[in-house]
């Protein structure tokens, strides 16, 4: 067996309470070992070390080691138009974002990003993310076969959207439905990779695909499902627009048993008081940033 001991500051998240002080171990001096790459102790380096000294031993004094970042909201296909600008949203994707998408039905381009994205993921200390894919189920097949190379927990989908973008990056009701569950069947629970169905946003999507992508939320339960809400008023008027039957942009999911526990929506910026209350009620999450 492997065993590796390292001296090192710890950092450790252990638990979640009320209290945001009692949510962490901090170690000033302290000891982590693995056994065949999977964590087995943590706490003071000199009280513990003997009891491992057949181990290959890193001495990281001074360094401090914390847990790797989790990132709950990532385009794959953005890689290459970061910091791209835009004035509202629609334009920008419009503009910027689907033209660059379009790239992704070639696999071998899909592959060649995706060692570049995961690369640039592990530089900044980000060990697991919740990633949208393209419309192409090629791209999402590269994406999960790069991530598994390197034992990555990866939580990932092919983006689904049949109206309200170029012709060209449109699935349909049928197609989606379809492919998002061969994406499912191959790699959902495979090693450490999970599945997401992945409606890109109500706009997007027709009521005939969203009907079929609830249809596979109810078929398989433990898969994640992620999805945009609420990012600005703009689009929020959109989605009254669209779907005027509807209680507001939040029910749109819910009518189509797209919410519950393990939906994450990014964004949620601009949401109803009834909205906060149903996503409690279905323990579901938003993926937002404060900048």
């Amino acid at each position: 067996m492997s065993m590796n001991t390292y001296r090192a500051s710890l950092l450790h998240f252990a638990a979640r309470s009320d209290s945001p002080k009692d949510d962490y171990i901090y170690i000033a001096d302290g000891l982590l070992v693995t056994r065949n790459d999977k964590i087995e102790f943590i706490g003071h380096y000199k009280s513990n070390i003997n009891q491992y000294v057949d181990g290959t031993h890193h001495d990281l004094s001074g360094k401090l080691i914390l847990p790797g970042f989790i990132d709950s909201h990532l385009h794959f296909p953005q890689t290459e138009m970061l910091a791209s600008f835009g004035e509202q949203l629609l334009d920008w994707l419009t503009d910027y974002t689907f033209p660059v998408e379009r790239k992704f039905e070639n696999k071998e381009y899909a592959s060649r990003i995706a060692k570049v994205f995961l690369k640039q993921l592990y530089r900044h200390g980000t060990t697991t993310g919740m990633v949208y894919s393209s419309v192409h189920k090629q791209a999402t097949d590269a994406l999960f076969e790069e991530a598994q190379q390197n034992d990555m927990l990866l939580i990932a989908g092919k983006v689904c959207m049949d109206r309200h973008c170029p012709e060209w990056l449109q699935d349909t009701a049928a197609s989606a439905q379809r492919d998002t569950a061969d994406l499912i069947d191959t790699w959902h629970n495979n090693g450490r990779l999970k599945y997401a169905i992945t409606p890109r946003f109500a706009p997007t999507s027709t009521p005939e695909q969203l009907h079929a992508l609830g249809e596979l939320a109810q078929q398989y339960p433990d898969v994640y499902i992620q999805t945009h809400l609420s990012e600005n008023h703009n689009e929020i008027a959109w989605v009254k627009e669209l779907f005027p039957e509807r209680k507001n942009y939040l029910d749109v999911y819910d009518h189509y048993n797209l919410l519950r526990k393990g939906a994450v929506f990014g964004h949620g910026i601009h949401l109803e008081q009834s909205e906060w209350q149903r996503l409690r009620e279905t323990q579901a999450s938003i993926a937002f940033c404060p900048t």
